[in-house]
């Protein structure tokens, strides 16, 4: 299917034959119920996966899914139903379920579906979907990454690697009379480095995608940049020492380790913990929440990233939100029923995973913004610390902000210097404390290649991280006493 020759709105029509006139007829059922707002979200999607183990393909497979959300709300009730039938008769017994579920004491009104618009802007123009890519193309790729990956070192013994592609069709129609859609590319690319030698077995991965082409992976030789930094870690992390434990200055690397300040913090920023007060930054607003170094963003407007949107699943735009500004905070991150009870405005970070699932308050793309130091001025600053370079697992508990991270990259510093690799570091503490302990941002801010998926409540949906280089005194890390 190519890229910009289909609308969201005359695809439905075609495949389902719903169209604005069948929209109405299901809305005009949300007038019998007492609610304030009520939506549909349409959704056709197509996933596809391909992974590669031991130079031979393990895995291939392909998903359509289609359905329909629907949506009312009172007052700060919310009812949901959805069908995976798109056809008038389902919705309509949708629409009732929903309203039901969250009748409350407001008064109803549908407006006529007339204002039909398109997104302000393309962040993601795309003229073959990775879907329409042939799987021989995408075969022949994972086969020059295995053998990529094995000639880096003999002591590389296994390989995996894996594609993702995935093309979606959104529509939302609400009953304030908007009806907006969205076409939606996404790929992923993951590479895995599995390194051994007498005895010792560590691993290595990287990755990257967003919403782009095919061709993507193949410009400035990213699947070999990819491949090569995978087949790097594993290597480095056989060669690892233990890592000593204590309490030290740590220095995160920029790019992925953003995914700390996306866990920690981001979290913690998203509105409906806040309007419940169950997030660390509530009633915070306008007051000192980190060092005055720190000024952390949420941006969905990003051409191509993976957590880019034209649109949020409400219809709303994305949008640039400041939510930490010279370590005051700001703002949160506002869907449309928490703004509304918040009496805040929309910042276009409704979203949910499919048609099944409820929209929340929910991160794009955040990242930390540069400062003005030289990263090698933050190293030669620390006299005995850990540098990050990549994060893996980690809890957060948004309450009160406390976390536990582990590396899956990470050096000591010893006077100044970069130098002996380590493995099993884990880094303890809690979100707003590391704010406030941030002595250094470097100019080097970098997002991630494209590779992080965010849970909350049971759902996953894509998203960016960045951050410059940081230097945070005083962490507690857990490794080898």
């Amino acid at each position: 299917m190519s890229g910009n020759l289909i609308t969201p709105e005359t695809f439905l029509t075609k495949k389902f034959g719903i169209d604005s006139h069948s929209m109405e007829k299901a809305m005009s059922d949300f007038l019998s119920r007492k609610i304030d707002y009520a939506d549909l979200y349409f959704e056709y999607n197509i996933r596809e996966s391909l992974s590669l183990e031991e130079g031979i393909v393990k895995t291939a497979s392909k998903n359509i899914s289609h359905g329909v959300g629907v949506r009312a709300n009172a007052g700060d009730k919310t009812g949901y139903a959805y069908s995976e039938d798109i056809s008038l008769d389902k919705i309509k017994l949708a629409a009732k379920t929903a309203s039901f579920i969250a009748t409350g004491d407001c008064k109803s009104t549908v407006v006529p579906l007339s204002n039909i618009i398109k997104p302000k802007s393309n962040l993601y123009p795309v003229e073959t979907y990775p879907t329409d890519i042939p799987l021989e193309a995408k075969i022949r790729l994972l086969d020059k990454i295995d053998k990529i990956a094995r000639s880096y070192d003999s002591r590389i013994k296994n390989v995996l690697s894996n594609f993702t592609s995935e093309y979606k069709i959104i529509l939302i129609a609400t009953s304030e009379g908007l009806v907006i859609g969205d076409v939606q590319p996404l790929c992923r690319l993951n590479i895995t480095c599995i390194a051994e030698e007498s005895g010792n077995r560590q691993v290595g991965s990287y990755g990257g995608g967003g919403r782009v082409e095919f061709s993507y992976f193949f410009e400035e030789n990213r699947f070999v940049l990819y491949t090569r930094k995978a087949a790097r870690q594993s290597i480095t992390n056989l060669e690892a020492v233990n890592t000593p434990a204590g309490t030290m200055d740590v220095v995160l690397a920029p790019g992925w380790p953003g995914i700390l300040l996306h866990e920690a913090i981001g979290h913690g920023l998203e509105a409906d913990f806040n309007r419940k007060g169950t997030s660390a930054f509530t009633g915070m607003l306008d007051k000192k929440v980190a060092s005055e170094l720190c000024t952390v963003v949420d941006d969905g407007t990003i051409p191509q990233r993976r957590g880019s949107i034209n649109i949020d699943d409400e219809g709303a735009e994305t949008q640039r939100t400041v939510l930490i500004e010279n370590g005051i905070l700001k703002g949160y991150l506002q869907d449309r029923l928490n703004a509304k009870l918040m009496n805040m405005p929309l910042t276009g970070n409704g979203r949910r995973e499919s048609y099944a699932h409820s929209p929340l308050p929910r991160m794009t793309n955040t990242f930390m913004l540069p400062g003005n130091t030289a990263p090698q001025d933050i190293i030669r600053s620390v006299r005995r610390g850990l540098y990050a370079v990549a994060f893996g697992g980690g809890q957060v508990d948004i309450t009160n902000g406390k976390f536990v991270f582990s590396t899956s990259e990470a050096y000591l510093i010893e006077d100044g210097k970069v130098t002996t690799p380590v493995r099993g570091a884990t880094l303890i503490g809690n979100g707003p404390d590391i704010l406030k302990r941030v002595s250094m941002v470097g100019n080097d801010m970098e997002l991630d290649a494209g590779v992080g998926t965010c849970g909350k409540d049971g759902q996953s949906v894509p998203v960016g991280v960045g951050i410059p280089t940081v230097k945070i005194d005083g962490i507690t890390v857990g490794g080898t006493i």
